[in-house]
């Protein structure tokens, strides 16, 4: 069921799973620690729009917003030519923005912020969210490691910050606002964004000793720079006018994609997706920030779910979310097999990889090391405890590529 325009009611639940029974034996002896509950809150990405101000196509949304002006025309035709001649690379990338560009949008809106800004992604990274550079730079914003820490973004075996669309995106406009503070202007701080801070500051510096302007197109910068404003205008021009292109550009909905699912217990990725009857594809665009098969909630326990598939996957994991894949804590001793942890889990040693990231030499833990396993079948707790209704609110490259 479509989510109103008008408005959108922040969703949320609280739901407690009963714990596993205890294995026969001695559970703690055995390195088992069960999994005692599952809680969860769904809070919707929204705020209450005004039907009367608010187009209903967030293209034309985003039109509106648009404001920055062109800085060499010239390179602005290239690229725009470059894009009208492979309109298929262009839509791929325009039809795997929609899963996250509403959510953009609104924060760019919210960050009184040229609505350029949103396009960013698409010159990054086509809004590929497991894209990777050469460089390492990461996900839809294209970060490197160390400036993604700068801002936040936790990296760890489990979670890469860099990819998850709510943290990279309040970590790019977070960066964005510093460089134009720095730079005041747009242009600059965009040009800081692809070369780095101390790039655009030594040009600057440069053209002062010799007199000259310190505008963008005035600057000595390297190529990609150079080019790089002019194609995030080149791209502007054809979202305005799609048909100078011969592009057709499908209207949007004006409202969010996804919700946020607050877990506080692990999850793997599997199972979340089957109870919200998504494709694990689908499920893991929206979520491409977790590292392994798991959602590690000591790193980041919140996951995004399609909005029409908030209910489904509440009632689902009321019915029989709790009866499959269910994890436990299993702490794996230094010098153990790691096929002999596989064997007793009844797990291949493929699937033990893929949910944790295993610290082996020569086939045995190098160390003591906490892993999640399955709980066997007939230790899946019964039934939900409760679900509750309760209010809530929502949450709500120099420096990429090295150079500084």
């Amino acid at each position: 069921m479509p989510i109103s325009a008008l408005l959108l009611p922040v969703l949320t639940a609280f739901a407690l799973i009963s714990g596993p029974a205890a294995a026969a034996g001695n559970t703690e002896a055995a390195g088992i620690v069960p999994v005692l509950k599952i809680s969860y809150t769904l809070d919707a990405l929204a705020t209450v729009q005004d039907s009367q101000s608010q187009p209903q196509d967030l293209w034309e949304r985003i039109r509106m917003g648009f404001r920055l002006d062109d800085v060499n025309p010239e390179l602005t035709r290239r690229h725009e030519r470059w894009y009208a001649e492979r309109p298929d690379h262009l839509l791929r990338a325009i039809e795997r923005s929609r899963l996250y560009l509403y959510h953009i949008a609104d924060e760019v809106e919210k960050h009184g912020m040229p609505m350029e800004v949103a396009l960013l992604p698409l010159v990054e990274s086509a809004f590929n969210p497991l894209a990777q550079s050469p460089k390492q730079a990461a996900g839809i914003w294209q970060f490197i490691p160390s400036t993604g820490r700068v801002f936040g973004l936790q990296q760890n075996a489990w979670y890469d910050g860099r990819r998850d669309v709510l943290a990279a995106t309040r970590a790019a406009l977070d960066y964005l606002q510093v460089l134009y503070r720095q730079f005041g202007s747009w242009e600059l701080a965009l040009a800081a964004y692809n070369c780095g801070e101390g790039c655009v500051a030594r040009a600057i510096a440069r053209n002062k000793a010799r007199g000259l302007p310190t505008a963008y197109a005035a600057l000595t910068l390297p190529t990609e720079t150079r080019h790089y404003v002019p194609k995030l205008l080149a791209v502007r021009n054809l979202v305005r006018d799609p048909q100078s292109a011969g592009i057709s550009l499908q209207a949007m909905d004006n409202e969010p994609y996804f919700v946020q699912v607050k877990i506080e217990q692990p999850m793997p990725t599997r199972q979340a997706a089957r109870l919200a009857d998504i494709s694990m594809e689908e499920f893991l665009a929206l979520n491409p920030a977790f590292q392994r098969r798991v959602i590690h909630t000591d790193t980041r326990g919140v996951l995004l779910l399609p909005a029409d598939k908030v209910d489904i996957f509440q009632s689902n994991l009321h019915k029989k979310g709790a009866q499959r894949d269910s994890l436990q804590v299993y702490q794996g001793r230094k010098g153990e097999s790691v096929d002999g942890i596989a064997k007793r889990f009844g797990v291949t040693l493929e699937w033990l990889r893929e949910h944790n990231p295993l610290k082996a030499s020569r086939g045995r833990l190098v160390s003591n090391q906490i892993l999640y396993v399955p709980v066997p079948a007939k230790s899946a707790p019964a039934r939900l405890a409760q679900v509750e209704p309760t209010s809530g609110n929502a949450e709500g490259e120099g420096k990429r590529r090295g150079a500084t």
